[in-house]
């Protein structure tokens, strides 16, 4: 017996009932960014590899899936690539292109690109999946979706308010309680200043931001493997593990960062955010220790955790005035979140939270009992989609009792019959699949019944 097909680890199929939890986790998000004036596009699959790499750190190229070149990739290769370098080496000579990573650097690629089309401040919202080569588990996929909305354009920190308003929306809809979580890479940097570090602010970040995940002894143990030194490291602990109010964890961050103009600077963007969103009864945690570890981020830093779940992020995103200047056009900043459409799903599942119209896909079936009552029934389905109900006719003039099944399967919850008796009186019998309730009705009665 030949071997059933697979698909790739870290990779999903998604059936009917799937897809229609997915589609309303996508048909949410969407209508909550419409509603705050953000428009949609698209951009490839596939990027340059020279629009991707060097964007996210040394550890995001490393996730970097990468595309042969077509058609005989190794012509011109020099020999010496397989030997010296590495894997490395030879990828920049036979790959230019790669799978996007997420949908931030795409973005900033299509604003410098199209420039002259764009109004500033420019709204948009992308949803679409993006890949990473990275080790599958629980919550983590190799292909998944993002649901991204940006604002650039602007330097006002209203789009962090208004970004976190979006947050607050989403999940109300959903009904899924979360932790929303600030910091701000300037309150970073100037950590990493008063450390005596500054230029080992990404080593910094990218160790901290792992604290949830391997505890405060493993991130110590990075960081002195990057090289910072144990005096450093160890001013660095009671930042930390600093606790306290939000307005508490501020006041001491200005002390110990009163040296460090660009430490203070973010102080005073967290501070405006959190007292906005204050007056319009959205609560967020200052999380001194949460970095987000993108190289391209530069000022306020968002995270949103589920808190009846036990997985990772299921939104980000944060302020990232220098990505367009990558591309040739400085000067144009940009703040974003990402909804990880993939991971909400999972926490939906979990908890049971999906609407029940969401699993029910038919409203209505008609049983086909032959020919001449097909033909009956046809006008009066025709009839019923005009009216928006989502209906559909057995296709084959098989046993009763095998329709029946085919719609407690599907969870239809109307079943409309015409045999001869109904005919002749120009009606239906129209079964409530979940009361066993009967009725016989006309064609508009069976309308306003399945609608009711």
């Amino acid at each position: 017996m030949a071997q059933k097909p697979s698909i790739p680890k870290g990779t999903r199929d998604f059936g009917p009932q799937e897809m229609a939890r997915r589609n309303y986790i996508f048909d949410t998000i969407r209508s909550v960014y419409a509603l705050y004036g953000f428009r949609q596009i698209e951009t490839p699959a596939m990027e340059n590899l020279s629009t991707l790499m060097g964007k996210y750190g040394e550890e995001g190229d490393k996730l970097l899936f990468k595309i042969l070149d077509s058609g005989d990739f190794l012509r011109g290769v020099d020999p010496s690539a397989f030997c010296e370098g590495g894997t490395p080496k030879l990828a920049a000579c036979i790959c230019e292109k790669g799978l996007r990573y997420d949908l931030t650097v795409p973005f900033a690629r299509y604003v410098v690109q199209h420039r002259e089309e764009l109004t500033l401040p420019f709204r948009r919202f992308q949803i679409q999946p993006v890949w990473r080569a990275d080790r599958p588990q629980k919550g983590r996929y190799r292909e998944f979706y993002q649901c991204d909305a940006d604002v650039v354009g602007s330097d006002s920190l209203l789009n962090e308010v208004e970004l976190m308003q979006i947050v607050d929306e989403v999940f109300r809809r959903f009904g899924i309680r979360v932790c929303i979580k600030i910091n701000n890479r300037k309150i970073l940097s100037g950590i990493a200043e008063m450390i005596g570090q500054a230029d080992k602010i990404v080593d910094i970040t990218v160790a901290i931001d792992k604290l949830d995940k391997i505890g405060l002894e493993a991130v110590n143990a990075e960081l002195a493997e990057d090289g910072i030194p144990a005096e450093a490291i160890e001013r660095l602990q009671p930042i930390i593990q600093l606790s306290g109010s939000n307005e508490e964890k501020l006041q001491t961050m200005r002390r110990v960062l009163k040296d460090s103009e660009t430490g203070l600077k973010g102080c005073d963007e967290v501070e405006f955010v959190l007292s906005k969103l204050s007056a319009l009864n959205s609560q967020l945690e200052l999380d001194l220790t949460l970095a987000r570890g993108l190289n391209y981020y530069t000022g306020c830093i968002f995270e949103v955790k589920a808190l009846d779940v036990e997985i990772g992020s299921i939104t980000g995103g944060g302020r990232y005035d220098n990505l367009t200047g990558i591309f040739g056009m400085p000067g144009l900043s940009g703040v974003g979140i990402s909804f990880g459409a993939d991971r909400i799903y999972d926490v939906l599942n979990q908890l049971d939270l999906y609407p029940k119209e969401v699993s029910t896909a038919t409203q209505l079936l008609f049983v086909n009992f032959g020919e001449a009552e097909a033909a009956y029934a046809l006008p009066a389905v025709a009839a019923c989609r005009q009216a928006g109900i989502r209906t559909e006719i057995y296709p084959d003039a098989s046993k009763m009792k095998k329709q029946m099944a085919y719609a407690n399967a599907r969870e239809i919850p109307f079943v409309a019959l015409a045999g001869e008796s109904e005919m002749a009186a120009g009606t239906f019998t129209l079964k409530n699949m979940q009361t066993g309730e009967q009725q016989a009705v006309t064609t508009a009665e069976l309308i306003a019944a399945v609608l009711a």
